[in-house]
C-alpha cells in the first residue's frame, strides 16, 4: 500500500519521497538514473542526487525504476506511439493523392478487388474496406528506424523532481491538502483522497473540510474504522450512500445503490436521525435530491428501526407524505410577489445563495432604494461566504460589463459546453462597481500578508482554479482561461486512445480560425495537408493504442486562432475507451525526433470528459505575432457517431470566441491583492534566489528555496483561494 502511494505524491507534489535502503556508493548509479530521466523531460534536483548518491546501488536502481515508471506515464511515453505515415512529418501526401493510392493498392489485392469495384460501380466508397486505410502499415520499430535522432535543445522542457520528506509525511500532507481544499476537486483527484483517506483516516485531519464532496469521500474511510462522521445536512449522508455503492458523490449522475450491511445501514440511519433531529429545517433539503432519497430509503429500510424517527421522517419527505417546504420555494414566493426586500431578508441567513442570486436581484429591482438594500445586504453577509463563492461572483460582475447579445458559455461538471447570446438586462453599473470593490475589500481580509513574495511572471495569466472541475489531469495542465506562452517554432498536438471492448476511432483535428472567428482552414483525416501543416494520418482501430498527430510550422501558419480538437468518429466515449489522453509539443525548427518525443511535451491531459468532441485548448497569434494558448478543458455534444472538424466547425468557433471573450481572474489579481502594505514583491528570473524564506508563486518550483518557505505552484494553486 505504501509504494502504491508513492507515485500518487510525485504526480501532484514533484516530489519523491526520501529515498530508503542501505548506504553505499551510489553516484554512479545516480548519475545513470539522471540520465535516463532526462530522456523524459525530467532531472533530478541537487538535494535528492546527493541522498541517492549515499545509498547503495541497488537501493538507487530500485528506486530508479519506480520513478521512472511513474514519470513516463504523467508525459505519456508508457506507451508506443506509431505513426501511419511513418517518416512524418515528411512526405505526407495529398488527401486524394493518398486515397488514389489506397484505391490502387485495393485494386491489386485480391481479396478486396471485387468489394471495391462493386463500389466504385454505385459512385460510393467506404475507406474502411480498403486494406492499407486506416491501419498501420509498418511496425513500431520500423517507424522508429525511418525516423531522425532528436537534437537536444535548450529549450526542451525540464522538469525538476525535489527531494521530499519520509513517505508517511508525505502521504500526510497530500491528504490534509487534498481533504481540506476551499475549492471541488476534480474526478481524478476526488480518486486520489479516496486512495489517501483509507490510509489516512486514523491520522490527523484537516481543522474543516468545507467541500461536501471531499466530506463524503473522507467520511466512507472513517467509516470503515468506526469514527465519528462527519455529517451536517442530510444530503451527506446521501452522499456517503453514494460513496459506498460506487457512484457519484456530486450528485449529477444517478447511483445504483448496493445492498448495504446491517452496521451500514445503522450508521447511515443515526446519522439521518441526528441531523433532523439538531434542526428539522434541514428536512427541506430532501426536495433537491428526492428521487435518489427515495432509492436509498429502500435500501436502509428505515421502518427497521423505529429508534431513529427523525431518520424515517427524510423518506416521508421523499415520498411526498409529508410536507417541508424549502429555503428556494419561499424565496420564489417573495420573487414572484415583486418584494425584492423580503427576498434580501431571508436570503441573508443564506449568505452564498444571496450571493448567487445578487445579479437577478439588482435586475428586478425597482428603484435605488431595492438596489441600495441588496448591496448592503452582500457587504454585511460577505465575511460568510467561502472564499470561493466571493471570487467566483466578482469575476461575474466583471464580465457583466459586456455588451447584450455577446455569447454566453456554460459549462457543467464534466466540462459540457453550450453557448447562447446573453439577452439578459445589463447589471446597473453603479451597483456593480460598488460590489467589486467590496468584493476586493473582503478578499483582500482573508489574503495572508508575507513578507516577501517571489513570482515567476509565467504565472501572472493563469486562471484562479476555483473549481478543480475547470481543469484536467496531467502533466503541465492549467485551469480553464488560463493564458500561457508558446515558445518554438514547430507545434505538434498528439492524441492517443485505446479501447476497452469495441472498434473505437478518435479523430485528431485542428481547425483554423480567422481574426473574426470564421473559418480559414483545417487539418484532418479529410486534410493531410494545409498552409503550415500536416496531419500524421488516419487511424480507425485501437485495439492495442493509437496515436495521431498534428504538426504546425508557427511561422508560416497565417491563422489567428488554431483550435485543436479530438472527435470520436465511432466507439467508445471519453470515459469508456480504456485510455485516453491529449497533449502537445514544442519543438526548436531545427529540431527533428520522433512524431512523440517525451522531453518536448508541454502538456499532457487526460480526456474523461462528457461529450463527442473535445477542445482542449486554443492557440492565438498576439498583435506582436507571439503565440498564446488559452485553456478550454471543453467538451461539445457532438452527435452519436461521425463527428468532423467540417461539420462541427461552427459550434466549437462559438464555443471558442465565447471562452476567448471571457475575461478570468488570475494570480496576478490575487498577488496585487496580496502585495499591498509591506510585503516586498520580486520578479524570479531564473536565476538564484533568496537566502530566506519567501512565499514563492509559480509554475515550477526552483532549486535552492530556503527549506521554511512557502511553495505555490499549479499543483496546490487550490490553497490561494481564502477559505
Amino acid at each position: 500500500m505504501a509504494q502504491s502511494l508513492e507515485p500518487l505524491v510525485v504526480r501532484h507534489t514533484r516530489r519523491l519521497p526520501a529515498p530508503q535502503g542501505s548506504a553505499g556508493k551510489g553516484a554512479a548509479a545516480a548519475r545513470q538514473f539522471d540520465a535516463a530521466l532526462t530522456s523524459v523531460g525530467f532531472k533530478l534536483s541537487a538535494e535528492l542526487f546527493e541522498r541517492l548518491s549515499g545509498l547503495s546501488e541497488a537501493a538507487v536502481v530500485h528506486t530508479a525504476k519506480r520513478t521512472l515508471h511513474t514519470v513516463s506515464r504523467m508525459v505519456g511515453d508508457h506507451v508506443r506511439h506509431n505513426a501511419y505515415f511513418i517518416d512524418f512529418p515528411a512526405n505526407v501526401p495529398d488527401t486524394e493523392e493518398f486515397w488514389t493510392r489506397c484505391v490502387a493498392e485495393a485494386l491489386g489485392d485480391p481479396a478486396a478487388r471485387q468489394n471495391v469495384l462493386r463500389q466504385l460501380a454505385r459512385g460510393t466508397l467506404d475507406l474502411l474496406s480498403l486494406p492499407a486505410y486506416g491501419r498501420y502499415q509498418h511496425t513500431y520499430e520500423e517507424m522508429l528506424a525511418a525516423q531522425d535522432e532528436l537534437i537536444a535543445s535548450a529549450g526542451d522542457r525540464v522538469t525538476v523532481l525535489h527531494l521530499g520528506r519520509d513517505l508517511d509525511d508525505e502521504v500526510t500532507d497530500l491528504y490534509l491538502a487534498l481533504a481540506g481544499s476551499t475549492t471541488p476537486l476534480g474526478e481524478d483527484d476526488l480518486r486520489d483522497l479516496k486512495a489517501l483517506a483509507e490510509r489516512c483516516a486514523p491520522g490527523p485531519q484537516p481543522e474543516s473540510i468545507p467541500v461536501r464532496e471531499n466530506r463524503a469521500v473522507v467520511n466512507e474511510a472513517r467509516l470503515g474504522i468506526g469514527a465519528d462522521l462527519l455529517l451536517d445536512t442530510v444530503t451527506d449522508v446521501l452522499r456517503l450512500a453514494c460513496a459506498l455503492s460506487g457512484g457519484d458523490v456530486t450528485l449529477q449522475e444517478p447511483t445504483r445503490f448496493r445492498a448495504l450491511s446491517r452496521p451500514v445501514r445503522r450508521a447511515l440511519l443515526a446519522g439521518l436521525d441526528a441531523v433532523v433531529a439538531a434542526s428539522p429545517a434541514k428536512l427541506a433539503d430532501v426536495h433537491t435530491h428526492r428521487e435518489p432519497f427515495k432509492r436509498l430509503g429502500e435500501r436502509l429500510h428505515p421502518h427497521e428501526y423505529p429508534r431513529w424517527p427523525h431518520a424515517a421522517e427524510v423518506f416521508a419527505v421523499a415520498r411526498g407524505e409529508r410536507e417541508a417546504r424549502s429555503f428556494e420555494s419561499r424565496v420564489e414566493e417573495l420573487l414572484d410577489e415583486s418584494d425584492v426586500r423580503g427576498a434580501v431578508r431571508l436570503l441573508k441567513s443564506a449568505p452564498g445563495k444571496l450571493f448567487r442570486a445578487l445579479d437577478l436581484l439588482l435586475r428586478i429591482a425597482a428603484d435605488q432604494d431595492e438596489r441600495d438594500a441588496v448591496v448592503a445586504a452582500a457587504v454585511e453577509v460577505a465575511p460568510g461566504v467561502s472564499g470561493r463563492v466571493v471570487l467566483s461572483v466578482r469575476e461575474h460582475l466583471h464580465n457583466r460589463a459586456r455588451e447584450t447579445g455577446e455569447p454566453r458559455i456554460f459549462v457543467n461538471r464534466r466540462g459540457r459546453a453550450w453557448v447562447t447570446p446573453d439577452y439578459r438586462p445589463p447589471v446597473p453599473a453603479a451597483e456593480r462597481d460598488r460590489l467589486i470593490t467590496a468584493l476586493d475589500a473582503e478578499t483582500r481580509r482573508r489574503l495572508p500578508a508575507p513578507d516577501r513574495l517571489l513570482i515567476d511572471p509565467e504565472i501572472l495569466d493563469v486562471a484562479l482554479p476555483l473549481s478543480g472541475r475547470a481543469t484536467a489531469s496531467g502533466l503541465g495542465v492549467l485551469p480553464r482561461g488560463s493564458v500561457s506562452a508558446v515558445d518554438g517554432d514547430q507545434l505538434r498536438f498528439f492524441v492517443y486512445w485505446k479501447e476497452a471492448g469495441k472498434r473505437t476511432d478518435y479523430d485528431l483535428s485542428a481547425l483554423l480560425l480567422h481574426s473574426d472567428y470564421s473559418t480559414d482552414s483545417w487539418l484532418s483525416y479529410t486534410s493531410l495537408k494545409a498552409v503550415g501543416g500536416e496531419h500524421s494520418g488516419d487511424v480507425t482501430t485501437a485495439p492495442e493504442g493509437a496515436s495521431e498527430f498534428i504538426n504546425l510550422s508557427l511561422d508560416l501558419v497565417r491563422s489567428a486562432f488554431i483550435v485543436p480538437q479530438v472527435n470520436i468518429f465511432a466507439g467508445e466515449g471519453f470515459d469508456e475507451a480504456e485510455e485516453s489522453f491529449f497533449g502537445f509539443m514544442l519543438r526548436d525548427g531545427e529540431q527533428k525526433g520522433r512524431p512523440f518525443e517525451p522531453r518536448t511535451v508541454r502538456m499532457k491531459s487526460e480526456l474523461r470528459g462528457a461529450g463527442r468532441v473535445a477542445l482542449p485548448l486554443v492557440f492565438r497569434r498576439e498583435d506582436d505575432g507571439r503565440w498564446r494558448a488559452k485553456w478550454l478543458h471543453l467538451y461539445l455534444r457532438g452527435i452519436s457517431a461521425a463527428n468532423r472538424v467540417e461539420e462541427n466547425q461552427v459550434s466549437v468557433s462559438k464555443a471558442v470566441r465565447a471562452l476567448v471573450a471571457r475575461e478570468q481572474l488570475t494570480v496576478a489579481y490575487l498577488i496585487d491583492l496580496m502585495s499591498g502594505g509591506t510585503t516586498a514583491v520580486d520578479l524570479w528570473d531564473g536565476g538564484p534566489v533568496p537566502d530566506g524564506p519567501v512565499t514563492y508563486i509559480g509554475l515550477e518550483r526552483p532549486e535552492g528555496l530556503h527549506p521554511d518557505s512557502q511553495v505555490i505552484t499549479p499543483g496546490n494553486l487550490r490553497d490561494l483561494i481564502p477559505g
